[in-house]
């Protein structure tokens, strides 16, 4: 007989306002593919989402939020200083709610609760030099 795993946290945040979802881990992880990248494509092929689904994660919370997140360059898109920001401060935020529930969750239940990690590490980056963040992405379906 195989000893059960102990359980792993998981914690769904976003921010939103009265017309929708502005962002979450997904668009957040979608935007620092988009600054690794260079490219809204390569973003969202190395994310396992298709372009028009990217795109229209990004346009819509630019629409809701009334700031553009990314702009384009050349032949491909940079952030903007807002879209920096937003996501930036979403990951550390996150991050921090994270490692503040898991420590309540271990004084609160009578067995270890793990931290939840969806996959071994991020999905493979688009340079191998870019800098890449230190959470592992979420379920694709919370962009």
């Amino acid at each position: 007989m195989q000893k059960n795993m102990p359980p792993s946290m998981r914690l769904h945040l976003w921010l939103e306002n009265d017309r929708g979802a502005l962002i979450g881990l997904g668009r957040a992880m979608l935007l620092v593919r988009i600054r690794e990248c260079g490219s809204l494509r390569r973003a969202a092929d190395k994310l396992g989402i298709s372009y028009r689904a990217a795109w229209g994660k990004i346009r819509q919370a630019q629409e809701y939020l009334g700031k553009d997140l990314v702009r384009k360059e050349g032949k491909g898109y940079v952030l903007t200083d807002f879209g920096e920001h937003l996501a930036d401060g979403f990951l550390k935020w996150h991050d921090e709610v994270e490692r503040n529930a898991l420590t309540l969750a271990q004084e609160h239940f009578p067995w270890p609760v793990l931290p939840y990690r969806s996959s071994p590490g991020l999905p493979e980056k688009c340079a191998s030099d870019s800098v890449s963040t230190t959470r592992d992405f979420a379920d694709k379906e919370h962009l």
